[in-house]
């Protein structure tokens, strides 16, 4: 979950939109979904999604290489010029219970 800095999150929708989720592919990096919620101030604020790795080693795996990735390296950067787009990061690794219907 993403906590956007004020005034950036269309900023952050687009860079996810043009450049990240392609990016999160080329490293394995299976979403499930992006979503901003429809109430304010969270629909102002938040970006959540979901990703999908076979194994929490592969996904550390798959977040070293993508952080090491030059394009997203020079999208970050770039997308950031007027200042970062991200206050923090809530970070979960997640397993489906026995009753999700992604099992």
């Amino acid at each position: 979950m993403y906590h956007v800095n004020p005034g950036k999150i269309d900023a952050l929708k687009a860079r996810f939109g043009d450049h990240t989720d392609a990016i999160f592919k080329r490293h394995n990096m299976k979403s499930i979904g992006y979503w901003s919620p429809e109430d304010a101030p969270s629909s102002q604020n938040l970006f959540i999604y979901i990703l999908e790795h076979p194994s929490r080693q592969e996904a550390e795996k798959n977040w070293a290489a993508f952080q090491a990735d030059p394009e997203w390296k020079k999208v970050k950067t770039e997308s950031e010029a007027n200042g970062p787009l991200v206050d923090h990061i809530d970070r979960y690794f997640m397993d489906p219970t026995s009753y999700s219907a992604l099992n």
